[in-house]
């Protein structure tokens, strides 16, 4: 094993060498560790960034080609991740079916796609959705519809093949693997009073206002001003806060500054105090430990792919309708008093096909869409100025038996290191946790880097090569597997350059601010006869736009909220 710094790390000091030296020895002692490490394959997977910054290119030169085909539609879909995915079911239960979804990757999906390592299902981005509650009535109704959510004896029942099997959750901390993830082991009644401190908070501040998952149904995006309560949480940082009202442990902030990388893709430093507030009380609340409310640990819903389980069944029926146009790059979206024209370029063919259409929902970053919207409204280009955007890096790594473990709780689901050496690092989920078959075997460990945090993380993603990232993942998880290097047979590196905005101080109260977009109340005719309301959505005459960014940050209620009601906006 090599102890060589890690990405962003400072050269190691003599402490950390004979702390090296100690993981050696240990790892010297278990079964397994008297192997060399193999030779290490791999390699990046998943996001073609070339093809991306080949597209940077053009729109920064303005030499866009002109198109060598025309085609129509009824609707244009421009983009294919979770949000555009959801707009294209939503025309479909509208009645409408002649439309087109353009994706710049080879597989839609976004940032939950899915993928497989050595023959291995793993997910290539989102891992798991929680159990959604009534304020995710979208999300309920997929679910339902694809069969995980049923009514029995008058209540509702989630299938428990895809719940997440127990045990769910593990932090390695102190040399041992302890349950759950917030520092428990061994910690002090001082940090145990900070934790029912900020329980109290929590619940204060759920009962002073609202918090919804997904965030516009307790705005309703613009038409209801932000409470007292809101404004004042997005005023500031989440560190400020925490600084404000006296929590100052360090175990309590370790926790929620991983949570906040967890969802946001950055610490409490740079998110606001909001976003860390509805964090917990937009879902299952914050539960100290011995409080005698429910579980702090809400339902899940995993698969050995991730998200790429939900998003590769949305895009199926696209598929045998030959609606869905993968490798295909938007170039520009113009809009005219008659219709829209969206021009993509057919990366197979080379050329640029031209299509026109009636309506086109715009289901891109808020970035990528500033750019290629011809004329864009005053709200999409200030909304992209004001924006930052997370980069992320996904290890997958295949292991041909099960690790060497450290003493403590037993292997679960989600398994995070309390002192990561890898900035932004994660932890890893396992890929064989679902598995009906008790027998252990080969898996795949997704170990995640959220690099919000690092300042030249972007240009790093870009230019270094992928086994800087796969050694840094491996000799993140040594010190709990010492064997990791003896086991791992390959690496595959996923990297997303602008993975999800961050939700900064004073973006809340820019996204909803009364009056900001152009989206009138309607209601839209299923095509089973059903009248359902649409959502108030950034929108001009003929675009509605689409995109977990219009929420200020990336999970997947909000993402396909966003698209359904953008979706039949543009069937209306």
């Amino acid at each position: 094993m090599s102890f060589a710094p890690t990405p962003f790390s400072p050269p190691l000091r003599r402490r950390q060498v004979l702390q090296a030296g100690a993981v050696l020895a240990a790892a010297a002692a278990l079964p397994g560790c008297d192997k060399a490490p193999r030779t290490l394959e791999g390699g990046f997977a998943g996001i073609d960034m070339e093809r991306g910054h080949a597209l940077r290119e053009m729109l920064h030169k303005g030499t866009l080609p002109e198109p060598t085909v025309v085609r129509r539609a009824q609707a244009i879909i421009a983009g294919g991740g979770v949000a555009g995915l959801a707009a294209a079911r939503a025309l479909r239960l509208a009645g409408v079916e002649d439309f087109a979804l353009l994706e710049l990757e080879d597989q839609a999906g976004g940032n939950s796609r899915g993928g497989r390592v050595g023959g291995i299902a793993c997910p290539m981005g989102a891992h798991y959705l929680p159990v959604p509650g009534d304020d995710a009535s979208e999300v309920q109704d997929l679910l339902e519809e694809l069969g995980l959510r049923q009514r029995v004896a008058g209540r509702w029942r989630y299938d428990e093949r895809h719940l997440c099997h127990s045990p769910q959750e593990r932090l390695y901390f102190e040399g041992e693997w302890q349950e759950g993830l917030l520092p428990v082991q061994g910690v002090g009644e001082a940090t145990l009073a900070q934790y029912r401190r900020f329980s109290e908070r929590v619940d204060a501040l759920s009962k002073a206002a609202r918090f919804t998952m997904p965030m516009p149904k307790a705005f309703a995006d613009g038409k209801r001003p932000l409470s007292p309560t809101h404004q004042a949480l997005d005023a500031l940082s989440f560190a400020a806060w925490l600084a404000q009202e006296g929590l100052d442990d360090a175990h309590l902030r370790w926790y929620l500054d991983y949570c906040c990388r967890d969802d946001y893709g950055a610490g409490l430093a740079r998110v606001s105090a909001w976003a860390g507030i509805h964090y917990f009380a937009s879902r299952h609340g914050f539960h100290a430990p011995g409080d005698a409310g429910p579980d702090d640990r809400e339902g899940v819903l995993t698969w050995p792919e991730g998200n790429g389980w939900l998003t590769q069944r949305l895009a199926v029926p696209l598929r045998e309708g030959g609606q869905l146009a993968t490798g295909s790059s938007v170039l520009r979206i113009t809009e005219g008093r008659h219709g829209v024209e969206v021009d993509a370029l057919n990366h197979a063919s080379g050329n640029v096909e031209r299509w026109q259409a009636p309506r086109c929902v715009v289901a891109l970053p808020v970035f990528l869409a500033a750019r290629v919207v011809r004329n864009p409204p005053a709200f999409l280009t200030e909304t992209a100025r004001r924006l930052s955007w997370a980069p992320w890096l996904v290890a997958n790594i295949h292991i041909d038996a099960p690790l060497t473990d450290r003493a403590g709780a037993a292997p679960a689901w989600d398994n995070v290191l309390y002192a990561d050496a890898n900035p932004g690092g994660l932890g890893y989920v396992d890929a064989g946790h679902q598995r009906l078959d008790p027998r252990p075997g080969p898996t795949v460990l997704t170990y995640y880097q959220a690099l919000g945090d690092v300042p030249d993380g972007r240009q790093q993603l870009a230019t270094q090569p992928w086994n800087y990232w796969a050694q840094a993942a491996l000799q993140a998880l040594a010190g709990p597997h010492p064997d990791l290097a003896q086991r791992a047979t390959r690496v595959d590196i996923t990297r997303y350059g602008h993975a999800m905005s961050i939700p900064t101080p004073g973006l809340l109260g820019w996204l909803h601010q009364p009056g900001r977009y152009r989206a009138p109340d309607k209601r839209v005719r299923l095509a089973g006869g059903e009248r359902v309301a649409v959502l108030p959505t950034p929108a001009t005459a003929r675009l509605a736009f689409a995109h977990s960014d219009w929420s200020g940050y990336s999970v997947f209620e909000e993402a396909f909220t966003r698209g359904h009601m953008a979706g039949l906006l543009a069937a209306g």
